[in-house]
């Protein structure tokens, strides 16, 4: 009887140690679950395309000849409207600034004016000019992102470069009354010259993918004066006496795209080994 009782006594003394070191034993945690990091937006190459046209005007038409007399002179002058067609590449410094250099040439533009001068006596003399416009334009920019908002980022910016202003095709017709009308036609020979520009930009920017974003801009561009060669009468008598086209200014709207050159970087969770 005492035997069995040492028996019983040694299986529940063995049991509650199992039990005791089962406890201490620590617990098999599983495996840390692994996110990826979130993927910032950092700065980084990327090209452009724009396409636009052009609202353009000119302050006065001043010609030298147009002085003897001293003559009152009131003007009208139009530019018709052009397209725009323009690259570049630029770099993304961060979330809120990037820079770039954009080439572009503006295309044809129809040039239309009127000139009526009032001398003394009475006598009036009234011009009628007619030309076509075109540029090349290379412009440094720089702009500040505002801010996004679901996909959506409006920017400002201002650019300084040079303009290549060529003025084609000017003939000026007149006609003079205050006693026998007088008729003349005088043609100007092309000329092209290279002035200094600059420009301020508004818009707003969508990112269609992560490495693709949509614009929409206006750009009020300056871009200084054209010029025509001495005019020469139908007769080819050439006369000291170019056109200048006086502040030379756009108003243009612009659809613009940029692919980013640099992906976001790629995430893979670590690599785990046993043992």
């Amino acid at each position: 009887m005492r035997s069995v009782k040492f028996l019983v006594a040694a299986g529940a003394a063995s049991l509650l140690s199992s039990v005791a070191f089962a406890a201490d034993m620590p617990s098999i945690m599983p495996a840390p679950a692994y996110a990826p990091p979130v993927v910032e937006d950092f700065g980084g190459w990327y090209l452009r395309g724009d396409i636009g046209f052009s609202n353009q005007r000119v302050d006065r038409l001043n010609n030298a000849l147009d002085t003897v007399g001293s003559p009152t002179s009131v003007q009208h002058n139009s530019f018709g409207t052009a397209g725009i067609f323009g690259l570049g590449v630029g770099y993304k410094v961060n979330n809120w600034f990037r820079a770039d250099i954009t080439g572009e040439y503006r295309g044809n533009s129809q040039f239309f004016g009127t000139d009526h001068l009032t001398y003394a006596g009475p006598s009036y003399l009234v011009d009628t000019y007619n030309a076509t416009k075109s540029e090349w334009v290379v412009l440094g920019n720089a702009y500040v992102d505002l801010g996004t908002w679901w996909c959506v980022t409006p920017f400002i910016g201002a650019g300084v470069g040079g303009a290549r202003v060529a003025i084609n095709n000017f003939t000026d017709q007149s006609i003079v009354s205050g006693g026998p009308p007088v008729t003349g036609l005088a043609f100007g020979d092309n000329v092209a010259k290279w002035n200094l520009a600059w420009a301020l930009h508004a818009g707003v920017a969508y990112k269609v993918t992560p490495n693709f974003t949509v614009e929409l801009a206006y750009r009020y561009l300056d871009m200084g004066d054209g010029l025509t060669g001495p005019l020469r009468t139908f007769d080819g008598v050439i006369g000291n006496n170019p056109t200048t086209f006086k502040n030379i200014t756009s108003h243009d709207l612009k659809l613009g795209v940029r692919w980013d050159l640099s992906s976001p970087p790629v995430y893979a969770p670590p690599l785990m080994r046993k043992g």
